[in-house]
């Protein structure tokens, strides 16, 4: 089977990678994904208390935040696939959101307002000092930057020590537990960073709570460093990229030159020298103008390679591009995901006008958060474990359910979770306003006498979606695409998430001007008691219902999985291997 240059710069003994490498890397990944989370839980907290932003102001704040640190991934998948590679990239990433955190625990330190007479007698018309938002945001996108180089290099990374660079079902399945067991051990360390990171934040101030992260991230670093000289490390290979450019280049320079017959063999079609010869298969025919060999004896060089390789590309570059362009669509339907993910501030919101005392402990709001990250670990671990067998029993697909059924199954639960958060909120509101607490908000101190409790279902519901559709997406990425642009493929959920990210502070805009004319009370005004929080639930429940009847339609026609590789005389090994799997799991 043909390979590219990146896969024939993964060493073929087993040398280096392995086993032995994981715990470097899931370490590092653990205390940066501590440091980072824990950073994020609380946020909405530290803009509304010490910045006295709004709600709706600290929420589109955080809302562009999430989506810049979505958006930038792909630029270091790029960079990585292409140009530096992962590890260098992951490092490199690492560095500079150490940076990023540095500055955000010095705008603790240093005062927020101006010190003058009249701050001090009225402390709601404090000027701020000028350097400190600048200084905030500049925190904010040095994270993001390093973020985007982490997140979409470390899990591919991973799976780079263990992936074999085959379909049988026996690395299928290695990869799919180690999918399952990367997000088990970040799900425990998110978890850690939602309780213990938070309590310290509320409990010894921003200063101490801030300065935590730091030292994590540099503990997350040197885990990295120490392992440099085990780790499996391919070379970039940027030919991928530009491969991808050249096939449609070709395809339109030969768009009035006819295709061979859908029979036509392989003679027909152009292969690099020295591979199995194939044929490009029929899904986007469009594109195999691009491989048709008209004359070899004027297209193709004496040593076998295309003379004009912007008008001839090979098979396998056509597949390449098919396997990209043919993700897209099933990819947009994990755009709304990021609008559910990337509101969870409200969440924190209403568990500040909630009663959240256990005996004499008293939970912060934005450990709450915690309940959604337990349910995908403990989702994931009993799937991997316990499921996964009687699952493929009943299905006869190897992973249980076939990925698209989990990302479907995530999608709808992600609609059940806002209908539960509406009418949650909706009980929340109707109770304050019966205990008079109308005119009283998330910072008044004053709470509803209803267990902030209720709203652990939501939490769960949002954890079991994100555990389905979430992971699902990141392996139907990795498994679709081709092994050189892994993590370009992985960086592909965080470049949804992102947009998901612009597209919820849009409509956050949107109910806010439409709802909030005239000087009514809007929906989403800072005060919960005179909004409609419930309203705004409602609307990302419909928004989340369309959006799975979407995704049926992406699916069906997508085809069948699996497909956007090109088969060769040397897989059918493979296919037999999978075969007898099916059959031992019957």
């Amino acid at each position: 089977m043909e390979v590219s240059a990146m896969e024939e710069a993964l060493p073929k003994a087993n040398k280096k990678g392995g086993l032995r490498t994981i715990p470097f890397i899931i370490s590092n990944e653990i205390f940066e994904k501590v440091a980072t989370f824990g950073l994020h839980a609380n946020m909405i907290l530290y803009l509304t208390e010490r910045y006295r932003m709004s709600s709706a102001l600290a929420t589109v704040v955080l809302y562009f935040w999430n989506a810049l640190s979505n958006f930038l991934p792909i630029f270091g998948a790029v960079l990585a696939d292409a140009y530096l590679g992962r590890f260098r990239v992951i490092a490199l990433g690492s560095f500079v959101s150490l940076f990023g955190m540095c500055l955000l625990c010095l705008t603790a330190i240093l005062p927020v307002f101006k010190k003058t007479p009249e701050c001090a007698a009225r402390p709601g018309e404090c000027a701020l000092v000028p350097w400190q938002l600048p200084l905030l945001f500049t925190s904010f996108v040095l994270m993001s930057v390093g973020s985007g180089g982490i997140r979409p290099c470390a899990l591919a990374f991973g799976a780079d020590q263990l992936d074999k660079r085959d379909n049988s079902a026996k690395n299928v399945r290695t990869l799919q537990t180690f999918f399952n067991w990367y997000y088990t051990v970040l799900g425990l360390s998110i978890v850690f960073a939602a309780t213990v990171i938070v309590y310290i934040q509320q409990a010894k101030g921003w200063v101490v709570g801030f300065a935590v992260p730091v030292v994590l991230m540099v503990t997350a670093l040197t885990l990295l460093l120490i392992g440099s000289p085990f780790y499996l490390k391919a070379e970039a290979d940027r030919s991928v990229l530009v491969g991808l450019v050249q096939v449609l280049v070709a395809s339109y320079k030969n768009r009035h030159e006819p295709l061979p017959l859908e029979t036509a063999d392989s003679s027909s079609f152009y292969n690099k020298a020295g591979s199995n010869p194939r044929t490009p298969t029929n899904k986007l025919r469009y594109l195999n103008r691009a491989c048709v060999l008209r004359n070899p004896g004027k297209e193709l060089s004496p040593d076998g390679t295309a003379c004009h390789p912007w008008r001839l590309c090979t098979v396998q570059q056509v597949e390449d591009a098919k396997a990209t362009i043919r993700v897209l669509p099933i990819w947009s339907t994990g755009i709304m995901p990021g609008v559910i993910i990337g509101q969870q501030m409200f969440p924190v919101l209403q568990a500040k006008t909630m009663e959240r005392q256990m005996g004499k402990l008293e939970i912060p709001a934005a450990s709450f958060g915690v309940f959604s990250i337990l349910t995908l670990t403990v989702w994931v671990v009993v799937y991997d474990r316990a499921l996964v067998r009687p699952l493929s029993r009943l299905t006869g697909h190897p992973l249980g359910l076939s990925l698209r059924q989990r990302m479907g199954a995530g999608l709808a639960l992600f609609a059940v979770a806002m209908a539960v958060a509406a009418h949650t909120e909706s009980v929340r509101r109707a109770a304050a306003i019966a205990e008079g607490l109308r005119d009283f908000g998330p910072h008044s101190g004053r709470t509803v006498h209803m267990s902030a409790m209720r709203l652990v279902p939501q939490h769960c519901l949002s954890g079991l979606a994100e555990g389905l559709n979430l992971i699902g997406q990141i392996e139907f990425y990795y498994s679709e695409f081709p092994k050189t642009m892994s993590s370009i493929g992985v960086s592909l959920l965080a470049l949804g998430l992102g947009f998901g990210g612009v597209l919820g502070s849009a409509i956050v805009g949107i109910i806010g001007a439409a709802t909030g004319r005239d000087g009514r009370d809007g929906w989403l005004v800072s005060n919960l008691n005179k909004g409609h929080y419930d309203y705004y639930y409602l609307v990302l429940a419909v928004l989340c219902a369309a959006n799975v009847v979407y995704f049926v339609v992406c699916g069906w026609a997508y085809g069948e999985e699996g497909q956007n590789r090109v088969v060769a005389a040397d897989a059918v090994e493979d296919a037999k291997e999978e075969q007898q799997h099916k059959a031992a799991i019957r």
